[in-house]
């Protein structure tokens, strides 16, 4: 079914990949092992078309050749990937990631099928398909996006780290629900470094080391290499395991010697007793506590105005409400324009902030400041007149000496 001949990747001056040759067959798990940097990603990225770098050998699915075709005509022959870190959107729902996969031509006449067969070895993503992704855990997610690349019906379906980050029960899950997916007909491409994990369920593996593959095999064989054991299963029967540390023990500190002669702790206590009773000065009597002043009870405070009402939310869409009214390519706009936002300003929108509730408390009477302007006007005129008076009585005495 794929058939992959001396395949070479550069990036400017630097070799990624040197002449890489493998094959799928229809119905087949085949996992490529290597360390860091070896080249597996790029292996994947070149079959998939999005390889930024320079691509050049030769990639069939079905005899069709592949290298040179845009992404969109290779998912259109057949190869589905999987990339490293999900890929999902995270703002749409469980159902709208799994419509997107249908986007392909393809695809198109079979998605209610193709969406049937993801449910049923996905039962998780069957009860929370009106859930947002974002929400989900690791390993759920990594079904929609496995689900997501089953919709569009390939042939060939390639996985980049699918147990990158997932607990040890969830990537024995995952791993079982990859089985099922090959015993569904279709062909598996797996890039893993759980070696013991992938060559379980594999029926072929290939080592990639610094970017060419030096060997293929079986499986089975592949686990009982004791190179392969020593390399990415964690030892083998020629490994030298290193000799335990026996700690010694501590040699004993030597005792300082105690003085031949001298009081005994008898005669030291009654001397500091005697001492202490001497110096001792008289005890004074304790001042009085001050008594508590009486609070002043205070008035109760009033009741917080009542809170208004929240609006009632919206109903929730259903999931076929999701599928029968909305087409692939709302979908697909859709996620287009939440991509834009994220990239474009790095975080994810916020909604325009509710305007601040209003103060429901009453508004107090304000005092009238011309009620008592009169009174107030004849006390001051009247404290004039009194001065004045005060003034014209009060003369100075200018014949004293």
């Amino acid at each position: 079914m794929l058939e992959v001949s001396d395949l070479s990747v550069a990036y400017g001056q630097h070799p990624a990949l040197n002449g890489a040759s493998l094959r799928v067959k229809r119905g087949e798990i085949v996992v490529i092992l290597g360390a860091n940097g070896a080249g597996k990603s790029t292996l994947l990225k070149a079959i998939s078309g999005i390889c930024e770098g320079r691509v050049s050998g030769s990639v069939t699915l079905e005899g069709e050749e592949l290298v040179g075709l845009p992404p969109h005509r290779i998912v259109e022959a057949g190869v589905a990937l999987v990339p490293e870190g999900r890929g999902v959107f995270g703002d749409l729902t469980v159902m709208e990631n799994l419509l997107l996969g249908a986007y392909a031509e393809r695809a198109r006449e079979e998605e209610a099928g193709n969406l049937d067969r993801v449910l049923s070895l996905f039962p998780k993503l069957g009860e929370r398909r009106g859930q947002q992704v974002r929400t989900m855990s690791g390993g759920e997610q990594q079904m929609v996006a496995i689900g997501r690349a089953m919709m569009s019906n390939p042939a060939l379906l390639t996985l980049d780290e699918p147990s990158l980050g997932l607990s040890p029960l969830l990537s024995k899950e995952l791993f079982q629900s990859l089985k099922a997916v090959r015993d569904t007909g279709i062909g598996i491409l797996l890039v893993e470094q759980n070696a013991r994990a992938s060559l379980a369920i594999a029926d072929r593996g290939y080592l990639l080391e610094n970017t060419r593959i030096i060997h293929e095999d079986s499986a089975a064989k592949l686990r009982s290499d004791p190179a392969v054991q020593a390399a990415y299963l964690g030892g083998g029967k020629g490994a030298a395991k290193p000799a335990p540390m026996v700690a010694k023990p501590a040699a004993p500190r030597p005792s300082a010697p105690r003085p031949a002669a001298g009081p005994s702790p008898a005669q030291i206590a009654a001397a500091a007793m005697s001492g202490f009773q001497t110096n001792r000065a008289p005890r004074s009597e304790p001042a009085p506590k001050p008594q508590p002043v009486a609070e002043r009870p205070r008035a109760p405070a009033p009741p917080p105005p009542p809170k208004p009402a929240a609006p009632p939310l919206p109903p929730r869409a259903s999931a076929a409400d999701a599928i029968l009214g909305r087409s692939v390519a709302d979908l697909v706009a859709k996620a287009a324009e939440s991509s834009r936002a994220r990239v474009g300003t790095g975080v994810t929108p916020r909604p325009a902030p509710r305007p601040a509730q209003q103060d429901r408390r009453p508004a107090q009477p304000m005092p009238d400041p011309r009620a008592d302007s009169s009174d107030r006007l004849k006390s001051v005129l009247a404290e004039i007149e009194d001065a004045a008076a005060r003034a014209r009585a009060w003369r100075p005495d200018t014949h004293r000496k």
